[in-house]
């Protein structure tokens, strides 16, 4: 009788997970699944945002991957970029046209629900952008990292959980060691280009001698590209090829007319 007892014992671990997985179905077929956006009903699998919402938020033009300019033609920049090669910064849509709220709801307030549909149009951003020749695939992710103060104020890394999220389902190694926030910076919003450049002086570090060639920097949101910058010179100095991904583009008034 013991012996049979502890035989049933083992399958309990087997049935709770069970019952969970399908718990977890019932409750998502019982809550509301609806849009974020027109608060329409969405129909699983989808959820965050419905389909038409978010087709019609994404970018359906070539932009310039340096400053962000719509664009006629395939390219990777427009002709002001061509002369000074800035880095290339991939989104999959812009921060003023519909999905920005979304963006700044995942540093503010926490709230990842647009996290899955962010970056699957971004990933698709990116294929899209390599079958073209216009970006190479890269060997390591590395999120932008915040200062250990403001990580604990905040509890989370926004660009780490966007870059975790990329690593998954890109395959690509996360890599978070040898680049450092040392510096406390104020928020960079709100400040003037030349604060910007500033309040970053020196606030990065990052390792000697890293055997990398090719890295992307993952952020949320790219402004004026400051931050992108002032990290992406440390790379450059060792001979690192850089790009900048990110799920928004907040690009400068009137590039997109």
């Amino acid at each position: 009788m013991r012996r049979q007892i502890v035989g049933y014992l083992r399958f309990i671990p087997c049935y709770v997970k069970w019952v969970k997985d399908k718990g977890k179905n019932v409750f998502a077929t019982i809550l509301p699944n609806r849009c974020l956006m027109c608060h329409q009903g969405i129909m699983l699998p989808d959820k965050g945002i419905c389909p038409v919402c978010f087709e019609f938020s994404l970018y359906h033009f070539p932009v310039c991957l340096g400053c962000g300019r719509k664009m006629f033609i395939d390219t990777d920049f427009c002709g002001g970029c061509l002369l000074t090669s800035p880095l290339k910064v991939v989104a999959p849509c812009s921060y003023h046209q519909g999905l920005g709220t979304f963006v700044a709801a995942m540093k503010y307030q926490a709230q990842f629900s647009a996290l899955d549909c962010l970056t699957d149009a971004l990933i698709n951003r990116i294929k899209t952008l390599e079958s073209k020749g216009l970006l190479i695939m890269l060997q390591v992710l590395i999120p932008v990292p915040l200062h250990s103060k403001r990580l604990r104020q905040r509890g989370f890394n926004q660009a780490w959980i966007i870059a975790n999220t990329l690593s998954k389902k890109l395959n690509i190694p996360l890599f978070t060691e040898g680049l450092s926030r040392i510096k406390n910076t104020l928020p960079q919003a709100g400040l003037s280009g030349k604060d910007r450049r500033q309040n970053l002086n020196n606030a990065f570090i990052l390792a000697e001698s890293l055997d990398l060639q090719r890295i992307a920097l993952i952020d949320d949101v790219v402004t004026t590209g400051t931050t992108v910058d002032a990290i992406a010179s440390l790379f450059q100095k060792q001979h690192i090829h850089v790009q900048v991904w990110c799920l928004a583009r907040a690009e400068a008034p009137g590039l997109l007319n």
